[in-house]
């Protein structure tokens, strides 16, 4: 039986890139499917990326069949385990790649230098390098942490739409890890404003007494990050804050351009 023309020219064909545009597709699906949430159905992704029904399908019907998606009683297609193990993968590649900067970040600030990424609603930390003082901060690289509470997770969520982050602090709830900590989502989208104006997000002793934390985005990134510095309240003060802010951003888009250039 011949070969469907449709089907055989979808499968083979270049884009413009040069790379394979079903693999291209796919991809484009996957993260369709992770901007929404992790579960749509076809109508919504033929909706969203202009591709047609049938080809959407046939795309989905091999990332069911390789474990990447599957397919819900309701009909939905939801993002598949076998995901989990690439991410976590590239999550501990991406801290690999950034330990240079976060050593040079210590280097130049004196403080335990960070980085964390936005996982679903929880900030995860997939690097850290420590200051070299004899009191410094320590947080275990994999630690999990709501995102209210912390510099990183005001710098990750500073670039979300307010909906979304209402919507988000819904879901998690916002416990108060001291007193310092926000617990309004009102108080805690003011927040994000200043980060927004400023450039630049503080911990002030929300996530801990006696620290404090300085954080920016990684601009840019393939995946949502940000680095930040932490160390006790009375090292990073606020003439420290001037001096680290311009440190942080600086290596910020260093490691933003190291990114882009490896293709990571």
């Amino acid at each position: 039986m011949p070969t469907s023309s449709a089907s055989t020219n979808d499968s083979a064909k270049s884009s413009a890139s040069g790379g394979v545009q079903s693999l291209e597709r796919a991809f484009d699906l996957l993260e369709r499917m992770a901007d929404a949430g992790g579960e749509v159905g076809l109508s919504e992704l033929s909706a969203t990326s202009g591709l047609p029904l049938p080809t959407i399908h046939r795309l989905m019907r091999t990332l069911v069949a390789c474990g990447y998606v599957r397919q819900q009683p309701n009909r939905r297609y939801a993002l598949g385990p076998r995901l989990i193990r690439l991410g976590e993968s590239a999550s501990r590649l991406l801290g690999t790649w950034a330990r240079p900067y976060l050593a040079r970040l210590v280097e130049e600030t004196g403080e335990t230098a960070n980085m964390a990424l936005l996982d679903g609603d929880e900030i995860v930390y997939v690097a850290q390098v420590p200051s070299k003082h004899s009191m410094r901060m320590f947080t275990e690289v994999g630690r999990r942490v709501l995102p209210h509470s912390t510099g990183v997770g005001k710098a990750l969520l500073a670039g979300v739409p307010d909906e979304e982050v209402r919507a988000l602090l819904a879901r998690t709830g916002m416990p108060a890890a001291t007193e310092k900590t926000i617990t309004t989502p009102d108080g805690f989208l003011a927040a994000l404003e200043d980060v927004r104006r400023l450039g630049y997000a503080v911990d002030d002793n929300e996530q801990e007494i006696g620290v404090r934390c300085l954080a920016v985005p990684v601009p840019d990134s393939p995946t949502a990050a940000a680095i930040s510095i932490s160390g006790p309240a009375g090292r990073v003060t606020e003439a420290a804050t001037d001096r680290i802010v311009p440190v942080l951003q600086g290596i910020a888009v260093e490691l933003s351009e190291a990114l882009a250039s490896s293709g990571a």
